[in-house]
């Protein structure tokens, strides 16, 4: 590669600068194994870099990394890119094939145009795409494989044609300055909006997410899609379409396309095939627009069972224990979105027979149990937790969910149902199964009634899955497999193979080349035992009630979630983000 760089990077005195020394200084390769590639470079005459790149010893990603800068680009991975599809319509797709480039921004001041290119050494490719254009050229070293797979994958999505229609169109709109509101609603309900909006709901569908964030920033519109908990950047569309956009999405929902300054709720239906789902739609004024946030809530599939949640051995056996008691409360903790709800709907499908009465309290009701009454709050007209769960003992029920327990009003009204022999589930948000404890002493409960009504409390995250199609194991260093053992103490299986290997996701096409597919819940389950009781009549702290409980045999979630990781569910990196302590 014979591109003018700096000095640092050449190895030797009379040498050209390479990856290969690159690699050595960021500790990569050691000066051993850049010595033998050195000598098996001279025996095949053979460059050095090349030699690397063929023998695949280094990751793909840290190769380009170290040839991005070589080169002084600057390097990025296409797959946590936003694309933009103003920017895809500069360059054809057979274009993109030919020069392996993917354009994925526009910055309209400067007229400048961000590409990614498989070999940003390729002067040729980057002057004809120039003339091409008219634009400058931002180039950005890219994984070639991530490269390729990004052109089929964008330049599929269809989106180029329409929003440079719609654009045209929302020209035409300002030129006349016409404010009817019907005439407006029109050119919404017609191609190429309605094009644009089906496709960022399908890519949703498709791609298993669960919320679809519509966020107008001050040059462009981010649309982010949340899939195993985790944000990713999709699409980046250009402000000239945004209120069409929105506007689309709210005449789709039934809210109120002229109110722009209050927040507004709707809902509706959606179907791909043969997979239909509900959306929740929210909007929100921002200082550069209204927000929109979509809730997917797929309507096939049904509701797991415990099983397929990941609630097993001792965890559920006490969960189990406490939900055959005719009465007593079940809490179950955690923060907004660890999938507390969820885990009720499955323990509820769990008791669901037609010889109980099953009443639930929600806000929103998610799912649809069959056999069970279900009731929507509605503040409006004054239909809370409190007056639904007074409403729900003149009802004649067996079980009573109540989605969340907010203040001391509603945390006495389920102690009374409890004590007049109702089974009772609800949520707090708490971090622990030993926190919610305290916490409902804060919020006034009676020690005494707390300790004889309480059946077992659970403390739960989510943890995202290693995808099966991509799924590698090796063998992690000596402090992780320290750090587990002590954690796990006598709860460490036992093996004949003294070599502990752990697992994790490469990427590829079925996981969107994140390494994990689906989500598994880590859980804790902590049963209210005598000498529990006794600790809460005495008012002790979650630290005190949980240490009790570990001695108790209660499994905590970091175990729970280690104990998943040696069985190959998920990484390590998962469970220290979502159950740190």
């Amino acid at each position: 590669m014979n591109t003018p760089v700096q000095n640092q990077y050449v190895s030797g005195a009379n040498e050209r600068p390479s990856i290969g020394a690159i690699l050595l200084e960021e500790k990569i390769l050691t000066p051993e194994q850049l010595s033998n590639l050195k000598i098996e470079a001279a025996k095949q005459n053979l460059e050095i870099d090349k030699l690397i790149h063929d023998l695949q010893i280094v990751p793909e990603e840290k190769y380009y990394e170290a040839q991005a800068k070589l080169l002084n680009v600057p390097f990025t991975s296409v797959t946590t890119l936003p694309f933009s599809p103003e920017a895809l319509g500069f360059i054809p797709k057979s274009v993109a094939e030919r020069f392996k480039l993917i354009p994925f921004a526009f910055e309209q001041e400067g007229k400048v145009l961000s590409v990614v290119m498989s070999n940003t050494n390729d002067v040729e490719a980057i002057e004809f795409i120039k003339q091409k254009t008219g634009a400058s050229i931002k180039v950005f070293q890219g994984i070639p494989s991530e490269v390729n797979q990004a052109i089929q994958t964008q330049y599929s999505f269809g989106l180029v044609g329409e929003v440079k229609a719609a654009l045209k169109e929302s020209e035409q709109i300002q030129k006349v300055k016409t404010f009817d509101l019907q005439s407006i609603s029109e050119v919404i309900k017609e191609a190429p909006i309605a094009k644009i909006v089906s496709t960022i709901l399908e890519y949703a569908v498709k791609s298993r997410a669960s919320d679809i964030h519509l966020e107008p920033q001050e040059d462009r519109v981010r649309v982010r899609y949340r899939i195993d908990g985790i944000l990713y950047e999709r699409l980046s569309l250009p402000l000239g379409v945004s209120e069409a956009v929105i506007s689309r999405v709210k005449i789709l929902s039934g809210l109120k396309i002229d109110e722009h300054r209050t927040p507004q709720d709707g809902r509706f239906n959606f179907k791909v095939g043969d997979e239909e789902v509900d959306l929740r739609v929210s909007s929100l004024p921002t200082v550069f627009g209204e927000k929109i946030v979509m809730r997917l809530l797929r309507k096939s599939g049904g509701v797991p069972t415990l099983g397929d949640l990941g609630i097993t051995g001792t965890s559920l056996r006490t969960l189990e224990a406490a939900m055959l008691r005719p009465h007593g409360i079940i809490l179950v903790c955690g923060p907004t979105g660890s999938g507390k709800t969820t885990t009720l709907y499955a323990v509820l499908s769990k008791l669901n027979t037609t010889r109980v009465n099953i009443l639930t309290l929600e806000d929103p009701v998610e799912y649809q149990i069959p056999g069970a009454n279900q009731v929507q709050i509605n503040d409006d007209v004054g239909l809370t937790f409190a007056t639904g769960l007074r409403a729900f003992l003149r009802q004649d029920p067996n079980i009573i969910l109540v989605g969340e327990i907010r203040d001391k009003e509603t945390t006495e009204l389920a102690i009374q149902a409890s004590l007049t022999g109702h089974l009772v589930f609800s949520t707090l948000h708490t971090d622990s199964a030993a926190g919610a404890l305290p916490r409902l002493i804060d919020m006034g409960a009676e020690t005494f009634l707390l300790a004889s009504t309480i059946n077992a409390t659970m403390g739960q995250r989510i943890a995202r899955k290693i995808c099966p199609h991509c799924k590698v194991d090796y063998v992690p260093p000596m402090e992780i497999i320290e750090e587990i053992k002590k954690v796990l103490g006598p709860l460490m299986p036992k093996s004949t193979d003294t070599t502990i290997k752990l697992f994790k996701g490469t990427g590829c096409e079925v996981c969107g080349h994140s390494g994990f597919l689906g989500r598994i819940g880590i859980y804790e389950v902590m049963a209210i035992t005598d000498g529990i009781a006794k600790l809460i009549l005495e008012r002790k702290d979650s630290t005190t009630i949980e240490t009790r409980a570990k001695q108790e045999g209660m499994i905590t979630m970091k175990q729970d979630g280690y104990l998943k990781v040696l069985a190959g569910q998920t990484t390590i990196d998962e469970i220290l983000r979502v159950a740190q302590e």
